[in-house]
């Protein structure tokens, strides 16, 4: 997460896994957490719906994608680069 203009705004990485729509790429994001009790580690996957002006992107490239001022329904993320 980083701080732009006293904000709290989040920044995540993943990999895009459709490309069908224009400027919209859905990304998935992997993250680790570890249960409270078990202490056993295991992975949650969520897919986001980015922004991306110029349709840079293309299908299993890893993005970096950073919280956004809402530009439709469900598009809440902005493509920032490729990695």
């Amino acid at each position: 997460m980083t701080i732009i203009w006293n904000k709290n705004i989040k920044e995540l990485t993943g990999e895009i896994v459709s490309d069908r729509v224009d400027n919209t790429r859905t990304v998935l994001v992997r993250t680790v957490k570890t249960h409270p009790l078990y202490k056993k580690r295991f992975v949650v996957k969520k897919k986001y719906y980015a922004h991306d002006d110029k349709n840079e992107s293309k299908m299993w490239d890893k993005v970096l994608i950073r919280e956004d001022k809402p530009v439709s329904k469900s598009k809440r993320w902005k493509l920032i680069k490729v990695l």
